[in-house]
């Protein structure tokens, strides 16, 4: 797995690609530019891992079975390997996780499964209910990599304690996915921002801006 580091010290945040996207992917598209500030003075050190999204949910040439397992692998490497090494280097007990898109949709899944180990998600027009990649299959994998299913029954007291921003606007394609999932969290009183941005649409100059506002709530 590779994975780019930026920063020396500060707050760990994960933050993954976007559908299908690679580690270098935030780098190339000027996300990591957004926030340089906050690196260069050392109040955040931002983890990049790469996605297997090719290999899991997007793999449409094996079984969706396959698909939710190779996802079980990948949240298992992120839990055992990529956030205890980050809260090591960092010296914190806890990780920020964030990302755009379908990156979306990672940092809200790892982060609302293991809320012992994240204390911040900011989800910039994120989709959250995988069921569309899965053909109508359904297993134990998928109902624990689906936020918008496993979170309604879930009781981890950690969750009301989580800074949770969603972010999206008003022609974001998945606007629909954040209306959704802010209700789930309302109807558990989990305190959350929907963050709705007028006039901007589901690329990258929204999310660039969305970024820095979010890491300045970290406390």
């Amino acid at each position: 797995m590779e994975m780019l580091v930026f920063g020396t010290h500060g707050y760990p945040v994960i933050l993954f690609p976007t559908s299908m996207g690679h580690y270098y992917q935030n780098k190339d598209h000027g996300l990591l530019d957004s926030v340089r500030w906050f690196v260069d003075n050392g109040l955040i050190k931002i983890y990049c891992p790469d996605g297997i999204d090719q290999e899991s949910w997007y793999n449409k040439s094996v079984h969706p079975a396959d698909r939710a397992r190779r996802h079980a692998d990948y949240d298992r490497m992120l839990h055992e390997e990529v956030v205890p090494w980050a809260m090591h280097e960092t010296g914190k007990w806890k990780v920020c996780t964030a990302g755009c898109s379908f990156g979306g949709y990672h940092a809200a899944n790892y982060a609302f499964k293991h809320p012992e180990r994240v204390a911040h998600m900011f989800s910039m027009s994120g989709a959250f209910d995988i069921r569309m990649f899965t053909d109508e299959y359904y297993d134990d994998n998928i109902f624990y990599n689906n936020p918008v299913d496993f979170l309604p029954g879930s009781n981890q007291p950690e969750l009301w304690q989580m800074n949770i921003i969603l972010g999206t606007s008003d022609n974001d394609i998945c606007k629909g996915y954040n209306y959704q999932l802010s209700h789930i969290l309302n109807q558990k009183h989990i305190n959350h921002w929907l963050d709705v941005r007028p006039n901007a649409d589901h690329d990258w100059p929204i999310w660039k801006e969305m970024f820095p506002h979010y890491l300045s709530t970290i406390k």
